[in-house]
C-alpha cells in the first residue's frame, strides 16, 4: 500500500479529475483487520463501528428538542414520522459506505477529485459553515447537561466541551477502536437512562404501537405537520455524509471488486443496525414526552431544561431528571467527538492539507467551536432556543450541497465502476433526497417568513 495515495494505489479509476490524495484520517486508515473467511456474523463484528458514530448524529440536541416537542404535544402520533425518516437515514448512509469503500474516496475527496476548484472550494465552506452549525448544537447540549447536572454556567460548560479535541488525540493514540468503544459506551448509557425513565413513566403500550402506524392526520393538522416536517427534514445532517464515507476506510478489505462488495455489504448492516438503535433512542424520547407531559396536559414543552424540571414532579422521583441529564450529557460528548472526526475529514478530504495529525485536528477543530462558542455565549442562557433553530436552519441550506454530490458520485459507473448502485437504489435515493430537501427549504421558509 502506497502511504500517500491509500490503499489501492494502482487502481485506475476513471471519471474522476484528480488523482486521489491522502486517504481520510491517515492515521488511522486501514488499520483495523477484517475477517476474510469465516461465518457472517464473525465477518461482521469486524465491521461493527462506524455506523455508530454516524449514528450519534441522528440523536444530537436538536433531535432531543424536536422530539420533546413532537411527543408532549401530539403523543405518540408521530412515531410513524420518526420510523420513516430513520428509513431515509439508513439508505443515504448505505450510499456512504458504498462510495468511501467502492471509490476509496470520502465524500470530501471525491468533491475535490469530481469537481473544478471553482466548484469544490465554496463547496467546502459551505460544509464548514454547515459543521459550525452542528457545533452549535453539540455545544448547546452538552453545556445544558453540565449545568443540569453539576450547576455549571453555560459560557464555562460552552468552553469545556472544546477539551474533546484532546480526548479524540488520546484515544486515537490507542487506536481507533478506542474512539468507537467510548462512542459505544456512552450510547448504551442514554438507552440505560431511558429505559429506567420509560420504565417510571409507564406508558401506554398499545398507543405506542399504533403511534408507528401512518395517519392522515398529520396531513391534516398543520401544527402536527410542522413537527413532522422538522423530523425528517432535520434527519440527514451534512457532517455525517462526509463522516461515514471516512470512517469506513479505518477498515482493511481486500483490493478485488468481490472483497469491497462484501465491505459494502457489510458496512451497510453496521449502519443499518446502529441507526435502527438511534432510532430507538428518538422513540424513547418521544414516549418519554408523551407519557408525561402529554399525559399531565403540558403539551408545550421544547426546552431540554424545562423537560429536566417537569420530571421529577410528574413521575415522582427526584432520579429521573438526573438520569435525563446523564443522557443529555453523554448525547452532547458523543456528538462533539464525532463532529471534531468529521471536521477532519472534511478539511483533509477538500483542500488535501497536510500537517502533523495534532495539528490538523486542532486547527479544523478551532474553526468549528469557536464560532458556536462565541455564539453561544453571546447569546446566554436565555437565547439557547433560538440558537437550535439557527443551527437547523443552516443546516437546511447547506444540505442539498452534500446530498446531490453522493446521489451523482455512487450512480455514475465512470466512477464507481461495477460498484455503482443499483438502479432501482439510485431511484429512492434520488425521491429521498429531492424530499428531504424540499421539506428542508419548507421548514427555512417558515422559520424566515413566519
Amino acid at each position: 500500500m502506497d502511504a500517500t495515495t491509500g490503499r489501492r494505489a494502482n487502481t485506475k479509476t476513471t471519471g474522476w479529475r484528480r488523482q486521489r490524495g491522502r486517504p481520510p484520517l491517515a492515521e488511522v486508515f486501514g488499520s483495523i483487520a477484517t475477517r476474510p473467511t469465516g461465518s457472517l456474523g464473525k465477518k461482521l463484528l469486524a465491521f461493527l463501528g462506524p455506523g455508530y458514530l454516524v449514528a450519534v448524529g441522528y440523536m444530537d440536541p436538536g433531535n432531543w428538542a424536536t422530539s420533546l416537542a413532537g411527543g408532549s404535544k401530539f403523543g405518540y402520533a408521530l412515531l410513524t414520522v420518526a420510523l420513516l425518516s430513520n428509513l431515509m437515514a439508513i439508505l443515504l448512509q448505505a450510499l456512504c459506505a458504498r462510495l468511501g469503500i467502492g471509490s476509496g474516496r470520502d465524500l470530501a475527496q471525491a468533491c475535490r477529485d469530481a469537481f473544478p476548484r471553482a466548484v469544490s472550494w465554496p463547496l467546502w465552506v459551505l460544509t464548514e459553515i454547515a459543521i459550525c452549525a452542528t457545533d452549535l448544537a453539540e455545544v448547546i447540549g452538552t453545556a445544558i447537561g453540565l449545568n443540569l447536572l453539576f450547576g455549571i454556567p453555560l459560557e464555562i460548560g460552552v468552553l469545556i466541551t472544546a477539551l474533546d479535541v484532546f480526548l479524540i488525540l488520546w484515544m486515537q493514540n490507542l487506536g481507533f477502536r478506542w474512539v468507537e468503544a467510548f462512542i459505544v459506551t456512552l450510547m448504551g448509557v442514554i438507552a440505560l437512562c431511558f429505559i429506567v425513565q420509560i420504565a417510571m413513566a409507564d406508558p401506554d403500550w398499545g398507543a405506542v404501537i399504533r403511534g408507528f402506524a401512518p395517519t392522515t392526520e398529520i396531513v391534516r393538522n398543520p401544527d402536527m405537520l410542522y413537527l413532522a416536517i422538522g423530523i425528517i427534514g432535520a434527519t440527514v445532517m451534512p457532517h455525517n455524509l462526509y463522516l461515514h464515507s471516512g470512517v469506513v476506510q479505518t477498515r482493511r478489505f481486500g483490493d478485488s471488486v468481490e472483497d469491497r462488495r462484501e465491505a459494502i455489504k457489510l458496512a451497510t448492516i453496521d449502519s443499518t443496525i446502529a441507526l435502527m438503535f438511534a432510532l430507538t433512542i428518538n422513540a424513547a424520547i418521544l414516549i418519554l414526552a408523551a407519557a408525561t407531559f402529554n399525559k399531565a396536559g403540558k403539551t408545550d414543552v421544547a426546552e431540554l431544561d424545562q423537560a429536566h424540571a417537569f420530571l421529577a414532579p410528574l413521575l415522582g422521583s427526584a432520579i429521573a431528571p438526573t438520569l435525563f441529564g446523564i443522557a443529555l450529557l453523554c448525547c452532547g460528548l458523543n456528538s462533539t467527538v464525532t463532529a471534531t472526526l468529521s471536521g477532519q475529514i472534511v478539511m483533509e478530504g477538500f483542500i488535501d492539507i497536510r500537517l502533523p495529525a495534532w495539528a490538523r485536528r486542532l486547527i479544523t477543530r478551532a474553526i468549528a467551536i469557536t464560532p458556536a462558542a462565541i455564539v453561544t455565549i453571546w447569546y446566554g442562557e436565555s437565547g439557547t432556543a433560538k440558537l437550535l433553530i439557527l443551527s437547523q436552519v443552516v443546516l437546511g441550506i447547506a444540505l442539498p450541497f452534500s446530498i446531490i454530490p453522493l446521489v451523482m458520485f455512487t450512480a455514475d459507473r465512470r466512477k464507481m465502476g461495477a460498484l455503482a448502485a443499483p438502479i432501482w437504489v439510485t431511484v429512492l435515493a434520488t425521491l429521498t433526497a429531492a424530499l428531504l430537501i424540499a421539506l428542508n427549504f419548507k421548514l427555512l421558509a417558515d422559520q424566515l417568513f413566519r
